[in-house]
Protein backbone atom coordinates (compact mmCIF):
# COMPACT_ATOMS: atom_id res chain seq x y z
CA UNK A 1 0.00 0.00 0.00
CA UNK A 2 1.83 2.71 -1.39
CA UNK A 3 0.78 6.48 -2.42
CA UNK A 4 -1.12 7.17 -5.58
CA UNK A 5 0.71 10.03 -7.11
CA UNK A 6 0.40 11.86 -10.46
CA UNK A 7 3.93 10.46 -11.35
CA UNK A 8 2.94 6.52 -10.78
CA UNK A 9 6.16 3.73 -9.94
CA UNK A 10 4.08 1.22 -11.04
CA UNK A 11 1.37 0.19 -13.97
CA UNK A 12 -1.12 -1.37 -11.47
CA UNK A 13 -1.06 1.48 -9.33
CA UNK A 14 -1.72 3.87 -12.04
CA UNK A 15 -4.56 1.80 -13.73
CA UNK A 16 -6.21 2.04 -10.45
CA UNK A 17 -6.28 5.62 -10.43
CA UNK A 18 -7.25 5.74 -13.69
CA UNK A 19 -9.69 3.24 -13.32
CA UNK A 20 -11.01 5.28 -10.19
CA UNK A 21 -11.55 8.49 -12.08
CA UNK A 22 -13.41 6.95 -15.00
CA UNK A 23 -15.69 5.27 -12.67
CA UNK A 24 -16.36 8.47 -11.21
CA UNK A 25 -16.96 10.30 -14.49
CA UNK A 26 -19.27 7.42 -15.83
CA UNK A 27 -21.69 8.94 -12.69
CA UNK A 28 -20.50 6.27 -9.64
CA UNK A 29 -19.90 7.42 -6.44
CA UNK A 30 -16.45 5.95 -6.10
CA UNK A 31 -14.09 6.12 -2.34
CA UNK A 32 -10.40 5.15 -3.28
CA UNK A 33 -9.17 3.77 -0.13
CA UNK A 34 -5.43 4.51 -0.55
CA UNK A 35 -2.36 5.35 1.56
CA UNK A 36 -2.06 8.85 3.16
CA UNK A 37 -0.03 11.38 0.90
CA UNK A 38 -2.00 10.09 -2.45
CA UNK A 39 -3.08 12.39 -5.04
CA UNK A 40 -5.95 11.26 -7.52
CA UNK A 41 -7.84 14.97 -8.27
CA UNK A 42 -11.31 14.73 -8.90
CA UNK A 43 -11.81 11.17 -6.78
CA UNK A 44 -12.93 11.04 -3.05
CA UNK A 45 -10.02 9.13 -1.30
CA UNK A 46 -9.97 7.41 2.05
CA UNK A 47 -6.33 7.82 3.14
CA UNK A 48 -4.51 5.85 5.35
CA UNK A 49 -1.46 6.37 7.19
CA UNK A 50 1.33 3.99 6.64
CA UNK A 51 4.61 2.82 7.86
CA UNK A 52 7.61 4.12 6.67
CA UNK A 53 8.53 0.02 6.44
CA UNK A 54 6.28 -0.45 3.49
CA UNK A 55 7.39 1.53 0.56
CA UNK A 56 11.07 1.14 1.59
CA UNK A 57 10.98 -2.77 1.33
CA UNK A 58 9.54 -2.02 -2.33
CA UNK A 59 13.18 -1.18 -3.41
CA UNK A 60 15.32 -4.40 -3.72
CA UNK A 61 17.57 -5.59 -1.68
CA UNK A 62 15.08 -4.26 1.56
CA UNK A 63 13.05 -7.34 1.02
CA UNK A 64 10.59 -8.73 3.55
CA UNK A 65 11.28 -8.12 6.88
CA UNK A 66 9.13 -8.50 10.33
CA UNK A 67 8.58 -4.94 10.50
CA UNK A 68 7.34 -4.90 7.01
CA UNK A 69 4.65 -7.17 7.55
CA UNK A 70 3.35 -5.79 10.55
CA UNK A 71 3.01 -2.70 8.43
CA UNK A 72 1.23 -3.85 5.80
CA UNK A 73 -0.93 -5.73 8.76
CA UNK A 74 -1.62 -2.91 10.28
CA UNK A 75 -2.38 -1.16 7.25
CA UNK A 76 -4.83 -2.91 5.93
CA UNK A 77 -6.35 -3.80 8.86
CA UNK A 78 -7.45 -0.10 9.55
CA UNK A 79 -8.49 0.50 5.14
CA UNK A 80 -11.04 -2.60 5.79
CA UNK A 81 -12.33 -1.37 8.82
CA UNK A 82 -13.56 1.61 7.43
CA UNK A 83 -14.70 -0.38 4.16
CA UNK A 84 -17.08 -3.04 6.56
CA UNK A 85 -18.01 0.13 8.16
CA UNK A 86 -18.97 2.05 4.84
CA UNK A 87 -21.78 -0.29 3.54
CA UNK A 88 -20.65 -0.11 -0.02
CA UNK A 89 -22.63 -1.45 -2.86
CA UNK A 90 -19.37 -2.86 -4.26
CA UNK A 91 -15.72 -3.44 -3.50
CA UNK A 92 -12.96 -3.28 -6.32
CA UNK A 93 -9.75 -4.53 -4.85
CA UNK A 94 -6.70 -4.33 -6.14
CA UNK A 95 -4.06 -4.71 -3.17
CA UNK A 96 -1.79 -7.40 -4.19
CA UNK A 97 -1.60 -8.63 -0.38
CA UNK A 98 -2.88 -11.81 1.51
CA UNK A 99 -4.06 -9.41 3.99
CA UNK A 100 -5.72 -7.30 1.60
CA UNK A 101 -8.13 -10.03 0.65
CA UNK A 102 -8.58 -12.24 3.64
CA UNK A 103 -9.84 -8.71 5.38
CA UNK A 104 -12.30 -8.56 2.27
CA UNK A 105 -14.44 -11.53 3.15
CA UNK A 106 -18.25 -11.33 3.74
CA UNK A 107 -18.21 -8.40 1.92
CA UNK A 108 -19.49 -7.99 -1.77
CA UNK A 109 -15.94 -7.87 -3.63
CA UNK A 110 -14.11 -8.41 -7.00
CA UNK A 111 -10.46 -8.78 -6.62
CA UNK A 112 -8.37 -8.03 -9.52
CA UNK A 113 -4.79 -9.91 -9.48
CA UNK A 114 -2.43 -7.41 -11.09
CA UNK A 115 0.23 -10.38 -11.08
CA UNK A 116 0.78 -13.77 -11.43
CA UNK A 117 0.82 -16.27 -8.80
CA UNK A 118 4.40 -15.29 -7.75
CA UNK A 119 4.16 -14.87 -3.50
CA UNK A 120 3.10 -17.96 -1.51
CA UNK A 121 0.70 -16.25 0.87
CA UNK A 122 -1.41 -14.32 -2.29
CA UNK A 123 -1.87 -17.62 -3.46
CA UNK A 124 -2.96 -19.15 -0.79
CA UNK A 125 -5.44 -16.33 0.14
CA UNK A 126 -6.61 -16.34 -3.65
CA UNK A 127 -7.23 -20.12 -3.67
CA UNK A 128 -9.87 -19.82 -0.40
CA UNK A 129 -11.32 -16.97 -1.46
CA UNK A 130 -14.93 -17.18 -2.08
CA UNK A 131 -15.21 -13.69 -3.60
CA UNK A 132 -14.76 -13.81 -7.11
CA UNK A 133 -11.20 -13.17 -9.35
CA UNK A 134 -10.29 -11.50 -12.20
CA UNK A 135 -6.58 -10.81 -14.25
CA UNK A 136 -6.00 -8.42 -16.66
CA UNK A 137 -4.63 -10.96 -19.12
CA UNK A 138 -5.77 -14.44 -20.54
CA UNK A 139 -1.58 -14.97 -20.12
CA UNK A 140 -2.45 -14.47 -16.12
CA UNK A 141 -5.26 -16.41 -16.30
CA UNK A 142 -3.79 -19.33 -17.48
CA UNK A 143 -1.00 -18.66 -15.47
CA UNK A 144 -3.43 -18.97 -12.33
CA UNK A 145 -5.09 -22.05 -13.42
CA UNK A 146 -1.63 -23.63 -13.78
CA UNK A 147 -1.40 -22.82 -9.55
CA UNK A 148 -4.59 -24.10 -8.94
CA UNK A 149 -6.41 -20.87 -8.69
CA UNK A 150 -9.54 -20.15 -11.42
CA UNK A 151 -10.05 -16.33 -11.93
CA UNK A 152 -13.34 -15.99 -12.87
CA UNK A 153 -12.90 -12.82 -15.17
CA UNK A 154 -10.23 -11.56 -17.62
CA UNK A 155 -10.56 -7.61 -16.95
CA UNK A 156 -8.06 -6.02 -19.13
CA UNK A 157 -6.44 -2.86 -18.15
CA UNK A 158 -6.65 0.61 -20.25
CA UNK A 159 -5.15 3.97 -20.20
CA UNK A 160 -5.82 7.02 -21.13
CA UNK A 161 -6.20 8.69 -24.41
CA UNK A 162 -3.27 10.43 -25.34
CA UNK A 163 -2.84 13.44 -28.56
CA UNK A 164 1.13 13.27 -29.56
CA UNK A 165 -0.04 15.98 -32.05
CA UNK A 166 2.63 16.75 -35.04
CA UNK A 167 5.57 14.73 -32.70
CA UNK A 168 8.40 14.15 -34.48
CA UNK A 169 10.66 10.64 -33.80
CA UNK A 170 13.48 11.30 -32.37
CA UNK A 171 17.02 9.59 -32.19
CA UNK A 172 15.97 7.90 -28.82
CA UNK A 173 15.04 4.61 -27.75
CA UNK A 174 12.57 4.51 -24.31
CA UNK A 175 12.86 1.75 -22.14
CA UNK A 176 10.41 2.26 -19.25
CA UNK A 177 9.03 1.06 -15.80
CA UNK A 178 10.79 0.25 -12.83
CA UNK A 179 14.57 -1.02 -12.90
CA UNK A 180 14.95 -4.28 -12.19
CA UNK A 181 15.58 -7.63 -13.92
CA UNK A 182 12.59 -8.51 -14.99
CA UNK A 183 12.10 -5.61 -17.34
CA UNK A 184 15.23 -6.21 -19.20
CA UNK A 185 16.83 -3.08 -18.26
CA UNK A 186 20.21 -3.93 -18.76
CA UNK A 187 19.64 -5.30 -22.44
CA UNK A 188 16.90 -2.45 -23.45
CA UNK A 189 19.97 -0.41 -23.47
CA UNK A 190 22.61 -2.57 -25.09
CA UNK A 191 20.01 -3.20 -27.70
CA UNK A 192 19.37 0.68 -28.45
CA UNK A 193 22.75 1.36 -29.39
CA UNK A 194 23.44 -1.81 -31.05
CA UNK A 195 20.50 -0.42 -33.07
CA UNK A 196 22.27 2.97 -33.48
CA UNK A 197 20.13 4.81 -30.79
CA UNK A 198 20.63 6.79 -28.08
CA UNK A 199 18.78 4.82 -24.55
CA UNK A 200 16.47 6.91 -22.43
CA UNK A 201 15.65 5.07 -19.32
CA UNK A 202 12.60 6.42 -17.08
CA UNK A 203 11.97 5.03 -14.16
CA UNK A 204 12.30 4.14 -10.64
CA UNK A 205 15.44 2.00 -9.13
CA UNK A 206 13.76 -1.41 -7.59
CA UNK A 207 16.38 -3.61 -7.67
CA UNK A 208 19.71 -0.80 -6.68
CA UNK A 209 22.55 -4.06 -6.92
CA UNK A 210 21.20 -4.25 -10.23
CA UNK A 211 20.97 -1.36 -11.23
CA UNK A 212 24.83 0.16 -9.40
CA UNK A 213 26.25 -3.76 -11.51
CA UNK A 214 24.50 -4.11 -14.97
CA UNK A 215 22.19 -0.76 -15.50
CA UNK A 216 24.43 2.57 -14.51
CA UNK A 217 27.78 1.58 -16.02
CA UNK A 218 26.05 1.36 -19.70
CA UNK A 219 24.20 4.72 -19.46
CA UNK A 220 25.73 8.36 -20.13
CA UNK A 221 24.68 11.68 -19.25
CA UNK A 222 20.91 12.44 -19.27
CA UNK A 223 20.32 8.62 -20.34
CA UNK A 224 18.01 7.96 -16.76
CA UNK A 225 15.34 10.19 -16.44
CA UNK A 226 13.00 9.80 -12.65
CA UNK A 227 8.95 8.54 -13.10
CA UNK A 228 7.50 11.41 -14.52
CA UNK A 229 3.33 12.56 -14.87
CA UNK A 230 1.73 10.65 -17.53
CA UNK A 231 0.93 13.36 -19.79
CA UNK A 232 5.28 14.28 -19.41
CA UNK A 233 6.00 10.65 -20.61
CA UNK A 234 3.41 10.32 -23.37
CA UNK A 235 5.48 13.38 -24.72
CA UNK A 236 8.40 11.44 -24.51
CA UNK A 237 6.75 8.62 -25.61
CA UNK A 238 5.01 10.12 -29.15
CA UNK A 239 8.94 11.53 -29.59
CA UNK A 240 10.65 7.89 -29.32
CA UNK A 241 11.95 6.34 -32.02
CA UNK A 242 11.07 3.45 -30.20
CA UNK A 243 9.87 2.29 -26.79
CA UNK A 244 11.85 -1.28 -26.02
CA UNK A 245 10.76 -3.84 -23.45
CA UNK A 246 13.03 -7.06 -23.28
CA UNK A 247 11.33 -8.63 -20.38
CA UNK A 248 13.11 -11.31 -18.85
CA UNK A 249 9.73 -12.33 -17.02
CA UNK A 250 5.71 -13.20 -18.07
CA UNK A 251 4.62 -9.40 -17.86
CA UNK A 252 1.16 -9.83 -16.51
CA UNK A 253 -0.08 -6.89 -18.44
CA UNK A 254 2.57 -4.26 -19.83
CA UNK A 255 0.85 -0.39 -19.62
CA UNK A 256 3.97 0.94 -20.65
CA UNK A 257 3.31 -1.40 -24.46
CA UNK A 258 -0.26 0.50 -24.11
CA UNK A 259 0.76 3.71 -23.60
CA UNK A 260 3.30 3.79 -26.30
CA UNK A 261 1.04 2.63 -28.60
CA UNK A 262 -1.73 5.09 -28.00
CA UNK A 263 1.21 8.16 -27.94
CA UNK A 264 1.69 6.46 -31.69
CA UNK A 265 5.41 5.16 -30.74
CA UNK A 266 5.77 1.91 -31.80
CA UNK A 267 6.60 -1.28 -29.28
CA UNK A 268 9.45 -3.70 -29.50
CA UNK A 269 8.96 -6.54 -27.29
CA UNK A 270 9.90 -9.91 -26.28
CA UNK A 271 6.56 -12.28 -27.05
CA UNK A 272 6.42 -13.22 -23.18
CA UNK A 273 3.43 -12.84 -20.43
CA UNK A 274 0.62 -10.90 -22.09
CA UNK A 275 2.45 -8.36 -24.84
CA UNK A 276 0.97 -10.60 -27.49
CA UNK A 277 -2.46 -9.58 -26.19
CA UNK A 278 -1.11 -6.07 -25.80
CA UNK A 279 1.06 -5.13 -29.40
CA UNK A 280 -0.42 -5.67 -31.83
CA UNK A 281 2.69 -7.23 -34.20
CA UNK A 282 3.83 -5.41 -37.29
CA UNK A 283 0.64 -3.00 -37.01
CA UNK A 284 1.64 -1.69 -33.30
CA UNK A 285 4.96 -2.67 -32.76
CA UNK A 286 6.83 -6.15 -33.12
CA UNK A 287 7.31 -9.13 -30.92
CA UNK A 288 10.16 -11.28 -30.77
CA UNK A 289 10.87 -14.67 -29.64
CA UNK A 290 11.84 -14.38 -25.65
CA UNK A 291 15.97 -14.11 -25.37
CA UNK A 292 16.38 -13.51 -29.48
CA UNK A 293 18.27 -10.36 -28.77
CA UNK A 294 19.68 -10.30 -32.21
CA UNK A 295 15.97 -10.59 -33.44
CA UNK A 296 15.13 -8.00 -31.23
CA UNK A 297 17.57 -5.22 -32.77
CA UNK A 298 17.14 -6.14 -36.09
CA UNK A 299 12.89 -5.23 -35.09
CA UNK A 300 13.94 -2.01 -34.07
CA UNK A 301 14.90 -0.87 -37.24
CA UNK A 302 11.26 -2.79 -38.94
CA UNK A 303 9.50 -0.95 -36.46
CA UNK A 304 11.20 2.41 -36.77
CA UNK A 305 9.53 2.09 -40.68
CA UNK A 306 6.14 1.45 -39.45
CA UNK A 307 3.15 3.76 -39.79
CA UNK A 308 2.84 5.72 -36.98
CA UNK A 309 -0.54 7.01 -37.27
CA UNK A 310 -1.67 3.45 -37.78
CA UNK A 311 0.16 2.51 -34.42
CA UNK A 312 -1.77 5.19 -32.36
CA UNK A 313 -4.80 3.85 -34.44
CA UNK A 314 -4.52 0.45 -32.87
CA UNK A 315 -3.74 1.43 -29.88
CA UNK A 316 -7.01 3.76 -29.46
CA UNK A 317 -9.01 0.80 -30.80
CA UNK A 318 -7.92 -1.54 -27.79
CA UNK A 319 -6.06 -0.29 -25.34
CA UNK A 320 -8.18 2.79 -23.67
CA UNK A 321 -9.32 2.92 -20.12
CA UNK A 322 -13.19 3.42 -21.14
CA UNK A 323 -13.84 0.14 -22.61
CA UNK A 324 -11.48 -0.95 -19.36
CA UNK A 325 -13.52 1.06 -17.08
CA UNK A 326 -16.79 -0.52 -18.81
CA UNK A 327 -16.02 -3.95 -18.49
CA UNK A 328 -15.41 -3.17 -14.52
CA UNK A 329 -18.82 -1.66 -14.26
CA UNK A 330 -20.65 -4.23 -15.71
CA UNK A 331 -18.21 -7.31 -13.32
CA UNK A 332 -19.14 -4.84 -10.71
CA UNK A 333 -22.30 -4.99 -10.99
CA UNK A 334 -22.84 -8.70 -11.12
CA UNK A 335 -20.65 -8.79 -8.14
CA UNK A 336 -23.67 -6.10 -6.47
CA UNK A 337 -26.68 -8.15 -7.39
Amino acid sequence: MTPLRPAQAGGAQAFVADLSLELTARGHDVVLFCAAGSEVPGVALSEVAVAAEIEAALVRPAGTTAERVSAVERAFAEAFTRVHAGAFDVVSQHGFDAEAIELADGLPVLHTLHLGPVAPGVVRAASAADAPLAVPSVAMRDAWREAGVEAEMVLRNGVPDFDPGAAVPGDYALIAGRISPEKGTAEGIRAARAAGLRPLVIGSVYDLEYHRSAVAPLLGPGELLPVMRRELLGGVMARAAATLMPIEWDEPYGLVAAEAQVAGCPVVAYARGALPEVVESGVGGLLVPAGDFDGFVAAIGVARALDRAAVRRSGRERLLIGPSAAAYEAALAEVAA
